[in-house]
């Protein structure tokens, strides 16, 4: 493992969060008690998000029962999931007026079912409350416990996700609680269970990987029957997290969304900021037209 790059690229600089809608959702959040991945994973795109009026939820919690390296949401200290969430989440979602709502949560192997309940329980509130909105969720690999991965799929979400996050050289040294292989069979057992579910996935640059290994992880998902793919840079959230092996740019970005585009994808999100949920109804909508539907 290389010394992490001295200096970030001019491109990876994002302006100063601000504006009407960025405060308005950061003023709920706080009131309404809920979190947000957006701020929890310190992810770099809250700014632009919000302030467009999107926002990512995340559920079960802001502790996770895993630590990996390259995360900055916190561990241990787990709390029973709270009854009321749901309703609250669907809530703030109808109150909002979002049109496509991301839903994420954190990994909680404590739990029997990994959480899915909690998941069935507000596409229930949210198709209740906000009709018209578009759900998407971003699931952990539920220990391939595909029992639990059905109560999920019945609900009937509109895109289900779950990241593999980088290739499985480094899985070891990155993400020590997860596996490579599970992962990619949670993609296909959840299109097999649902055939009319989109799959999507993603995987951070930067951490090591070769381009081989990045194109051969791209075939692995599709050979898995994912559908949309997010390519991203992975900034590391302090000095203790796993650290930058190098910055990659735009350029290099753009072109594997071409090679993605090219191997099969309905869509490829790529570039230096993406991240799961960033441009998320854009990024639906475009696989859409790519697909013909």
């Amino acid at each position: 493992m290389s010394k992490q790059p001295e200096r970030k690229p001019e491109w990876l600089k994002v302006r100063f969060p601000g504006g009407e809608n960025y405060s308005r959702i950061d003023r709920y959040h706080r009131r309404q008690g809920l979190n947000s991945v957006c701020r929890s994973a310190a992810c770099p795109n809250q700014g632009e998000c919000w302030s467009k009026g999107t926002a990512t939820f995340m559920i079960l919690g802001n502790n996770c029962s895993r630590l990996c390296r390259f995360c900055n949401v916190a561990s241990g200290n787990l709390t029973p999931p709270d009854p009321q969430e749901p309703f609250k989440v669907a809530k703030a979602i109808a109150e909002l007026g979002l049109q496509h709502a991301v839903i994420t949560s954190v990994t909680r192997d404590d739990l029997p079912d990994g959480g899915a309940v909690q998941f069935v329980a507000l596409v229930t509130e949210i198709r209740q409350q906000a009709p018209g909105c578009r759900i998407e969720l971003l699931i952990p690999d539920l220990q391939g416990d595909w029992a639990a991965l059905e109560k999920i799929t019945t609900a009937k979400p509109d895109i289900l996700g779950h990241n593999i996050e980088t290739v499985p050289r480094l899985y070891a040294e990155v993400r020590p609680g997860a596996d490579y292989q599970r992962s990619l069979s949670l993609l296909a057992e959840a299109r097999r269970q649902s055939p009319w579910l989109i799959s999507k996935s993603g995987l951070m640059l930067g951490m090591g990987e070769t381009e081989a290994e990045l194109i051969q992880a791209m075939q692995d998902l599709l050979n898995h029957d994912c559908q949309l793919l997010t390519l991203g840079q992975y900034l590391a959230p302090s000095k203790q997290h796993y650290p930058v092996q190098c910055y990659v740019t735009p350029e290099r970005f753009s072109a594997y969304a071409q090679i993605g585009q090219k191997m099969g994808f309905q869509h490829v999100e790529s570039g230096p900021l993406v991240r799961s949920s960033y441009h998320a109804e854009v990024q639906f909508v475009a696989s859409q037209k790519d697909s013909g539907g």
